[in-house]
């Protein structure tokens, strides 16, 4: 190893580490990952640090060595499973050896400077297709999941605009939300033959969709406390600002005279209907988020399996953390084997087929109850938290029991616990010669 060659292996580690960060991998698999490329190169002791905001990474060839450094802030966050799944097949080329450290920089070069295929009316088509599987999920018809589609459209839309302006999400979400309740005002106003309320809590559903439930869990399993933290407070902003354009649209309603607030929002629908709504809306949501299309339609299957378990539990009358649970786990049980055989990254899986469990429906009942004085709806938001905590957990829990651990991967990462959803699970352990 030349010290020529030390700031180029740094720089693509952290490029690859904020590629992955970015797009919603754990602190635990950036960490791994970037230590994997420096490992693999030669580069033996390198010391990689991750926080929700900035990666860095060093290494010294000895105490009387010059030591290198390298750091990197992580400013833009998306959700791009095209691009996640590009990165991660790099690092495995990478480290089998089937390209060299150049054409690995070269490729990332590609992957961060170039669009997509996809056009954009179509990603709109697929959020509005999500919103609709969404209706169709909590038992919805025809013209509910209609205005569902064309309220999920709108707020792809509005939000994919002001993030053009550098807008904080907080304010975007709160956009969203406003234009999704005064499309069910409008509803409402119209007498139209819907429970303008479904609309609602699809709007809900989307809008929280993609937010970093699963990361935190993961970093706060793993010892990665501080960016667990700033996670959690990022997804419970990115809530506030749902639920506050919600508020803001019903309560406009409510001054025109319309009140949808009140109307009664029943559960989801029987199993079959439910389990349709369940693989529309997880295979959407991956459409819309650029997962490659040969991993759509298995991303759709895992979604309506995990959702034909939780309709089939809910309807014992447990409490509803207990079959958001259950179907998480089988989430993380299906995501793994599903992942390897699309060859994509467990992460794009269970991400997508979560969507559709998050707990809009308590959301939305707890502000209705909190909106009547009722403190009841605290219980709800409540009850919408334990949700949430169920998914996550639980996704990680299927791929413990899922996921291989390897003796090797154990050695180099004997600090971190818990499973891989992005990166190697295998470090290259071979010195790379010059």
């Amino acid at each position: 190893m030349t010290d020529a060659r030390t700031p180029q292996i740094l720089d693509l580690s952290l490029r690859v580490g904020e590629m992955l960060l970015s797009n919603g991998a754990g602190a635990a698999d950036v960490t791994a990952t970037m230590g994997s490329i420096a490992h693999h190169h030669g580069l033996r002791q390198a010391q990689v640090d991750v926080t929700f905001t900035s990666l860095s990474i060093s290494h010294t060839d000895g105490p009387e060595a010059a030591t290198f450094t390298a750091a990197r802030q992580v400013t833009h966050r998306e959700t791009d499973f095209d691009d996640l799944t590009r990165v991660d097949q790099l690092v495995s080329d990478l480290l089998a050896d089937e390209i060299d450290l150049d054409e690995a920089r070269s490729q990332l070069a590609a992957i961060t400077s170039t669009g997509h295929h996809t056009p954009r009316w179509a990603i709109t088509l697929a959020w509005a297709v999500t919103g609709a599987g969404i209706a169709l999920l909590l038992g919805g018809y025809l013209l509910v999941c209609v205005l569902a589609g064309l309220a999920s459209g709108g707020v792809e839309i509005i939000q994919r605009r002001l993030g053009r302006l550098r807008l904080p999400s907080f304010y975007s979400q709160i956009a969203g939300g406003t234009f999704v309740a005064l499309i069910a005002v409008g509803a409402a106003a119209a007498e139209l033959p819907v429970q303008p309320s479904r609309v609602v809590v699809t709007g809900i559903v989307m809008m929280l969709a993609g937010l970093g439930f699963i990361g935190a869990f993961q970093d706060a399993l793993t010892g990665f406390y501080v960016t667990a933290c700033a996670r959690l407070l990022e997804v419970m902003m990115s809530t506030a600002g749902v639920i506050a354009g919600v508020a803001l649209g019903l309560t406009i309603g409510h001054q025109l005279g319309v009140d949808v607030a009140t109307t009664a929002t029943s559960g989801l629908a029987d199993l079959p209907i439910a389990t349709i709504g369940g693989a529309i809306t997880a295979g959407g949501f991956a459409f819309a988020a650029y997962a490659p299309l040969r991993s759509v339609l298995p991303i759709a299957a895992v979604g309506a399996a995990a959702t034909a378990l939780y309709v089939a539990i809910s309807e014992r009358g447990v409490d509803p953390a207990w079959p958001s649970g259950a179907a998480a786990v089988l989430i993380g049980l299906l995501g793994y084997g599903v992942a390897r055989r699309v060859s994509v990254p467990p992460l794009v899986v269970v991400t997508a087929g979560i969507v559709p469990l998050l707990p809009g429906l308590a959301i939305y009942r707890g502000m209705n109850q909190l909106a009547d004085d009722n403190y009841v709806g605290l219980v709800s938001l409540v009850g919408a938290v334990g949700a949430a905590v169920a998914l996550s957990s639980g996704v990680l829990l299927g791929e413990y029991v899922a996921q291989p651990l390897r003796r090797e991967a154990r050695r180099l990462e004997s600090r971190l616990a818990g499973p891989r959803l992005v990166g190697p699970l295998l470090a290259r352990t071979r010195r790379k010669r010059d």
